[in-house]
């Protein structure tokens, strides 16, 4: 699957963006917050969930302005320049309708292309939607000011340590290796200043008078038990839309890609086509989806085994053996032996 980064050229700005996988309707997905494409793909679960959303669409996704492998900006970066840098990688990629997939803050850039450029909206998937960031006399899921301030002094010290991961996703807690990453990733992708910069935009949008005027289908999608988020900004949201249905899931994790992905993937795939996978009785991602062939063909192959060399260990074809090396890539979000190398040592300790 490729990982090709190219740029979209957006005002004076270079946006870079990636498409994944070629089938399906055309799904422009838009993270939370700060990203990176390149090491965004170090980490097994993002990895596991953009395959899954390529294995039903044509997935384009980039990094916001000031991000990422995205330029540089002069000036504080706006909701309108965040719209029309979406515009400009849809147009980049031949896109002239697409479904967007916004999480977060990117929930709220999503909105907002769809309410100045409607006629490019296919639908509409909202994780973790909110009207706006902070509490209101009429909007009581916002954050207070004093735990915003508290956020926007942390943030050097989640740059430094990756520590506070654990107050977003719980299941988080104690994961070493998933809090090494985030730290290089975080640094990778926005300085402190930018971090706060983005939290300040996030703090004074307010979609609460637009909401009604969004007419592309919807679905939002919030954990229940979500402690960064809470349901209630979906509630909210849900109820002043027009075409919106609002699926609330099991699970404490605010990243969708964390914790159980799996009901994710299959409410955004029944909404996108109308097909609803009946839910298995194991995970379709992750090191415990693999059969028993396929973990014994990565132990092989882990250990330098060639293709050849497993089949006539394991009296199969060598053609069966890249079969299964396929499905297990697919199934642990890698792209090569060195990354199944490095996924597997994990899953070991």
């Amino acid at each position: 699957m490729s990982r090709e980064v190219r740029y979209a050229r957006s005002g004076e700005l270079s946006i870079a963006y990636q498409t994944v996988g070629s089938g399906g309707p055309d799904l422009l997905f838009v993270p939370g917050f700060v990203s990176h494409l390149d090491l965004a793909w170090e980490e097994p679960s993002f990895a596991r969930f953009l395959r899954g959303l390529a294995e039903i669409s044509r997935v384009i996704w980039f990094d916001k302005r000031g991000t990422g492998l995205s330029d540089p900006t002069r000036e504080p970066s706006t909701v309108e320049g965040s719209v029309d840098d979406l515009r400009a990688v849809l147009d980049a990629v031949g896109s002239r309708r697409a479904a967007l997939f916004g999480v977060a803050v990117g929930a709220g850039i999503c909105t907002s292309f769809a309410l100045r450029h409607p006629g490019r909206v296919r639908s509409l998937v909202l994780w973790g939607a909110h009207a706006r960031l902070l509490r209101a006399p009429d909007y009581p899921a916002g954050w207070t000011d004093e735990f915003f301030a508290s956020v926007l002094t942390g943030i050097d010290r989640s740059w430094a340590t990756g520590s506070g991961i654990e107050a977003m996703n719980p299941t988080l807690a104690g994961d070493d290796r998933f809090r090494s990453w985030f730290v290089r990733h975080a640094r990778a992708a926005a300085s402190p200043a930018q971090a706060r910069e983005l939290f300040h935009l996030c703090a004074g949008t307010d979609l609460r008078p637009l909401l009604p005027e969004v007419r592309a289908p919807t679905l939002l999608l919030h954990r229940r038990d979500d402690p960064w988020l809470s349901i209630e900004h979906s509630r909210y949201v849900v109820s002043r839309m027009p075409d919106a249905k609002l699926v609330e899931l099991p699970g404490p994790d605010h990243w969708p890609w964390i914790g159980d992905a799996d009901p994710v993937l299959i409410e955004v795939e029944a909404f996108l086509t109308g097909v609803r996978r009946r839910r298995r009785s194991g995970p379709a991602w992750g090191p415990a989806s693999l059969t028993r062939r396929e973990r014994t063909v990565v132990d092989l192959a882990v250990h330098g085994y060639s293709a050849r060399e497993i089949g006539e260990r394991l009296l199969i074809s060598e053609r069966t053996v890249e079969t299964h090396i396929a499905h297990v890539y697919r199934k642990l979000g890698v792209a090569s032996r060195l990354e199944l190398a490095r996924v597997a040592a994990d899953h070991a300790r």
